[in-house]
């Protein structure tokens, strides 16, 4: 099969359900593999997910499974254990976020495939990692936010001990899935040589939110409490303009004076809250206050020109509900209209990496449950047929 994108000719089999692993695996597809997403008679419970318009297509299951191609295997019988395995002969990565337990009961844990597969780059990710106690405990994004500290932090900054209102673990842990990945790749085309990969979602969300949060205890003994000073200061966050919202952030000395100036407030120049760099660091909270209470003032499109002019960082804050009448994201074509060959009409969230040389695309929308068995399974018994016939050649 033709691929476009700097990854065409690596294959990828995609034994993953829900979001992280789906998700990671259709990054791979954008960037040119050709992913084959193996799914049990069931299929992957995102297609029930709703809202959807049709049974077997949910929108989550839109939004993680583009440019693959899905085959159906029964993995609790010798013959999908089989047709697994004959995928597994023919690909460079196997992408999976089921349990470990669960992988060895199946004989598809890497152990089990590191001498039948030497080549074979094996990705897997799980809540918690595979040499600890809670190795086969369930986790879903908003486990993995509490055990990695997040909920913590959300505590600390809104005294409410609340998830971060998207899959931010899923997506985190896909992202670092995607990358470890690639890196294995340019292993494999170095040295011909496969390995395992294992990303455990705690331990890599934990590392995501101490980079800032660790804070004062970097330092050992510490010189100071974690957490970061900006993010968990009191009225942190997007102010009410004129007529909306949006977020308004002075980041430097140089930032503050102008805010204060341009808007028509500069005598807070001269406020022993502001009148220093360091008289701001010591309470960001009252300098967010400051700008919160000031914002009303003008509308946002005002506050947009105004801070433009001075480079003060400035963005209206996006209604999710609207986001494709933004002027940016139609010019940047990140929801643009396709039609899916059951499903309709609906909007495509645009690949957001550019490649000069490369360029990458939507090849194939999310196809239905073994949609590709067929095709798939024909082309294998294709490259074992040619496989042979060479075999042959070379012994005549």
């Amino acid at each position: 099969m033709s691929t476009q994108g700097p990854l065409e000719g690596i294959r990828v089999i995609d034994l993953a359900t829900v979001v992280m692993g789906p998700y990671a695996a259709q990054i791979l597809g954008d960037l040119g593999a050709d992913v084959v997403k193996v799914e049990s008679p069931t299929g992957d419970s995102t297609r029930r997910s709703v809202p959807r318009r049709g049974d077997g297509m949910g929108a989550l299951a839109l939004n993680v499974n583009r440019n693959k191609r899905s085959v159906m295997l029964d993995l609790k019988t010798e013959g999908g254990k089989n047709d697994l395995h004959r995928l597994l002969a023919d690909a460079d990565v196997l992408v999976t976020n089921m349990r470990p337990g669960a992988l060895a009961r199946l004989g598809f844990d890497y152990e089990s495939l590191k001498d039948r597969y030497p080549s074979l780059v094996y990705t897997s990710a799980q809540g918690f990692r595979s040499d600890s106690d809670l190795a086969d405990h369930a986790a879903y994004d908003e486990i993995v936010q509490a055990a990695s500290g997040l909920t913590d932090l959300m505590r600390r900054a809104t005294g409410k001990a609340n998830y971060v209102p998207t899959i931010l673990a899923d997506k985190v842990c896909a992202l670092t899935i995607v990358y470890s990945t690639l890196a294995a790749v340019v292993h494999l085309r170095a040295t011909g040589e496969g390995q395992h990969i294992e990303v455990p979602m705690t331990d890599t969300m934990l590392a995501f939110n101490l980079v800032e949060h660790l804070g004062g205890h970097t330092f050992e003994p510490p010189v100071g409490p974690t957490g970061f000073y900006r993010s968990l200061s009191a009225n942190h966050g997007a102010v009410q303009t004129k007529d909306g919202w949006a977020c308004i952030l002075p980041y430097s000395p140089a930032n503050v004076h102008d805010f204060f100036d341009a808007s028509g407030h500069g005598d807070l120049n001269d406020d022993p809250r502001f009148s220093t760099w360091q008289a701001v660091l010591d309470d960001m909270g009252e300098l967010y206050g400051a700008i919160e209470a000031i914002a009303p003032e003008r509308t946002t499109a005002e506050w947009e020109s105004l801070c433009a002019s001075y480079s003060i960082p400035m963005a209206a804050v996006l209604d999710m509900e609207n986001a494709s009448d933004s002027r940016y994201v139609q010019d940047g074509h990140l929801l643009d209209v396709a039609e899916h060959p059951t499903e309709g009409a609906y909007r495509a969230v645009g690949i957001p990496m550019r490649f000069s040389k490369t360029p990458l695309s939507i090849r194939r929308p999310a196809p239905g449950l073994g949609e590709h068995n067929d095709e798939v399974f024909a082309e294998l018994n294709r490259v074992s047929v040619e496989s042979t016939d060479r075999t042959k050649e070379s012994l005549s």
